[in-house]
């Protein structure tokens, strides 16, 4: 009697976990990104630096000024045939790779620029920035749901929900009551 009640509850289980799965947003594959070929040559030395420490900006080739920007540190301009250097952010997340982009005249090349781990040598700045918590929002999160696939998704656990109870409250053949 045990095992013919469960054999259906063992069935419902898998097949609910394979509709939720799809029924799920479908991933989308990010577009490949560029080979970064530039007629002029660019570099960040170091490419690991740890959180307000210095980089030195090269590029070659270039016979204006160069624009070197990323988000750890402010815009840099490197003359032609020079290096240049930039103080790193100290409150740049450790870990965080960060892109610097090289600009010369109407053509830019990127490359990584990483911050690396650990207590930045026991630096702390003489005047840390306030923060002033976090920029709340959806972030992607519901955005890109819509009506439609949560609907579909809802009437597949209802309906395996309801086969489930179904199953387990349903009599065994032959078993009828005879009070």
């Amino acid at each position: 009697m045990f095992a013919i009640r469960t054999i259906p509850l063992a069935l419902i289980a898998p097949a609910t976990l394979c509709a939720m799965t799809l029924t799920g947003p479908v991933a989308q594959a990010a577009p490949p990104k560029d080979n970064n070929i530039t007629s002029f040559g660019f570099s960040v030395t170091p490419s690991t630096i740890a959180a307000g420490g210095q980089v030195t900006l090269k590029a070659d080739g270039c016979s204006e000024t160069v624009k070197a920007s990323a988000g750890v540190f402010d815009e840099v301009h490197i003359r032609p045939g020079q290096t240049a250097t930039a103080t790193v952010d100290w409150d740049a997340k450790p870990g965080a790779m960060y892109t610097v982009t090289f600009k010369c005249g109407n053509e830019s090349g990127t490359t990584d620029l990483t911050i690396a781990s650990g207590n930045n040598g026991g630096w702390t700045p003489t005047n840390p920035p306030v923060h002033h918590g976090v920029k709340a929002g959806f972030g992607g999160s519901l955005a890109d749901l819509d009506f439609g696939e949560i609907a579909f998704g809802a009437l597949l656990i209802a309906g395996a929900l309801g086969s489930a109870l179904h199953f387990a409250r349903r009599r065994p053949a032959g078993s009828g009551d005879h009070s």
